[in-house]
């Protein structure tokens, strides 16, 4: 499994040139606030379409400019959890799930307790802490059997604790299930739990581009090195 990702445009005031090309199965994004990582989340996701491009996850081309291929958003079968989490407010934490899985909602339970929130099932998300409805959004993603995930930051709204525990788990997960997975985050912890292509991001362009080791051996700027040294 590897991917491909060129991306070239403007998507509001920032100038994307982004290219990536990688067999990792899980890809970090790093990078200073406004540096293009959720734009590139979205890209992928088709939700924001760049000017030109190419996204290829595997063998699968989601968006290929050059022949005029578009996948819909709706037809890319993606998990997408934003930083919003994205959770139907009249819905139960057990209905979000439930949404768009194909298994209903026995399948649906089962993913809510796999991430620690199986009590949370018959509450909606307005009664949810932040940390709560990260997990129900993540395990909403799953359910719908994606071919790659995308998670933009999904551990931020987790206490302590919690994300220990969560990022044991998305990192066991990943490695059980060999879904591809592009995850934006701000913790080095996640970082090294997941291992995989670490990517930085600087104003729309990518900086730097290696393993953990290779990008805490040799930082290609401040950002990487205080990163890393943390």
């Amino acid at each position: 499994m590897s991917w491909r990702i060129d991306l070239r445009g403007m998507l509001g005031a920032l100038a994307l040139d982004v290219r990536v090309d990688t067999g990792s199965k899980v890809v970090v994004l790093l990078g200073a606030n406004g540096a293009g990582k959720t734009t590139v989340l979205r890209a992928v996701a088709g939700a924001d379409l760049p000017v030109t491009g190419h996204v290829r996850v595997g063998e699968r081309v989601l968006l290929d400019t050059g022949n005029k291929t578009c996948v819909p958003a709706h037809l890319r079968r993606v998990g997408y959890v934003p930083q919003g989490f994205g959770l139907f407010p009249h819905m139960t934490a057990l209905e979000n799930v439930a949404f768009g899985c194909a298994d209903g909602k026995d399948s649906a339970a089962a993913y809510l307790a796999q991430l620690g929130a199986g009590g949370l099932a018959h509450r909606r998300p307005g009664a949810l802490s932040g940390g709560e409805q990260q997990r129900v959004a993540l395990a909403r993603a799953l359910a719908a059997a994606p071919s790659c995930l995308l998670l933009d930051e999904p551990m931020s709204a987790l206490d302590i604790v919690a994300r220990r525990e969560m990022r044991a788990s998305l990192a066991s997960l990943l490695s059980e299930t060999g879904l591809p997975a592009l995850v934006v985050t701000h913790d080095v912890r996640d970082v090294r739990a997941l291992g995989g292509s670490v990517v930085v991001l600087d104003a729309g362009s990518v900086l730097q581009m290696g393993t953990v080791g290779e990008l805490a051996q040799a930082p290609a700027s401040a950002f990487v090195e205080a990163f890393f040294g943390a």
